[in-house]
């Protein structure tokens, strides 16, 4: 459970306080955070749309205007965790540095910049940390749990089966796909008429097709009590327009169950609307308007292949991941208690270490 309160750390508080930031394509993000037995307290979050992975899917290169974005973004997170103390701090950087040339070049010129030493993350660890982060909205009866997150430049995927009690929780694929909002927006347009959403819908399909076919996650799903989680700024924006709220509230949205059909037909109607329209909607805004279709593709494309009776909504994943992961949890322990403190709990299963390199 995690309580925001937005205040400055308490000069005579014995508890470390954490920091989490996530630089991802798209969004730069920030948690502050202090440990406590069940979970953390939030003392401070900021969250800023720079897009810095713009035109890295056509030229290979982080922008100049994009880096000046961002920078301007980190210099306000380095003031954030300063006044706040943190004593220790996860800083890493996703898809956007993976895949740009001058990526490396451009975190040694953040460090100088702003003091901030960001780490690029393995796609694995980010599929990883954001299910350790997401573990709370788990169905405790769900046999399947499959994680999807849609990033800017990238989809990261992780199924998790536990339909053999015996060995209670496998980890059957963590698979990262080359295309995100920003990316696949970028390679068509953020305005497509029918013909050219399905043809987005259909790219994101041919990528996912390999991952099926490797391991046959649809079969699995159908064929027992599974649940989807979807965590990102996609997912979460469709489940407010779904819902209709005047603003968007986390507090609402964060583990809301939506049936995948209303999602589809909320896709239609932003489908529908063109970029000025969504940029005016109060759970859109500006920033998004010009991915969320593409968003709404990659979703569609996910559904379309492995289809489930509900989604379970994530307004949570990456950052909340990595502050459990500087607490000294790990996915792998999280899914696998002492079982003599938790009698009857099948565990996690011997093997595949989750997450031990998440801390």
């Amino acid at each position: 459970m995690v309580v925001p309160r937005h205040e400055p750390e308490t000069a005579g508080s014995s508890r470390p306080v954490l920091a989490a930031l996530d630089l991802g394509t798209n969004n730069c993000r920030l948690l502050v955070a202090r440990p406590r037995d069940d979970g953390f307290d939030v003392l401070d979050s900021f969250s800023r749309i720079v897009r810095l992975g713009e035109g890295v899917a056509g030229s290979g290169r982080l922008t100049e205007q994009a880096m000046a974005r961002t920078i301007a973004a980190l210099k306000i997170c380095a003031r954030i965790m300063a006044r706040h103390k943190v004593t220790r701090r996860r800083c890493v950087a996703t898809e956007a540095c993976r895949r740009a040339v001058n990526g490396v070049a451009f975190l040694n010129r953040v460090r100088r910049a702003t003091g901030i030493e960001l780490e690029i993350l393995p796609q694995e660890q980010e599929a990883e940390l954001a299910m350790l982060g997401c573990l709370p909205l788990v169905d405790p009866d769900a046999e399947q749990v499959l994680l999807v997150d849609i990033g800017g430049g990238s989809t990261e995927v992780l199924w998790l089966d536990r339909s053999l009690a015996d060995h209670g929780f496998l980890l059957r694929c963590v698979a990262s796909v080359p295309i995100g909002v920003v990316s696949l927006s970028e390679a068509f347009t953020s305005e497509p008429d029918a013909a050219t959403f399905a043809a987005m819908v259909q790219q994101v399909t041919d990528l996912l097709a390999p991952i099926e076919l490797a391991h046959g996650i649809g079969a699995a799903t159908r064929a027992a009590r599974a649940q989807m989680l979807g965590t990102s700024g996609t997912v979460t924006t469709l489940a407010a327009v779904l819902l209709g709220l005047p603003r968007y509230d986390r507090r609402v949205i964060d583990g809301l169950l939506v049936d995948p059909d209303a999602i589809v037909s909320v896709s239609r109607r932003l489908r529908s609307m063109d970029n000025a329209s969504r940029a005016a909607h109060p759970c859109i805004g500006p920033g998004r308007a010009d991915l969320v279709v593409a968003g709404c593709a990659i979703l569609e494309a996910v559904l379309r292949c492995w289809p489930v009776a509900s989604l379970r909504v994530a307004d949570r994943g990456l950052r909340e991941g990595m502050l459990h992961g500087l607490m000294g949890r790990t996915l792998a322990r999280a899914l696998a208690p002492d079982p003599a403190t938790l009698p009857g709990h099948q565990g996690f299963a011997p093997g595949r270490v989750l997450g031990d390199t998440a801390a």
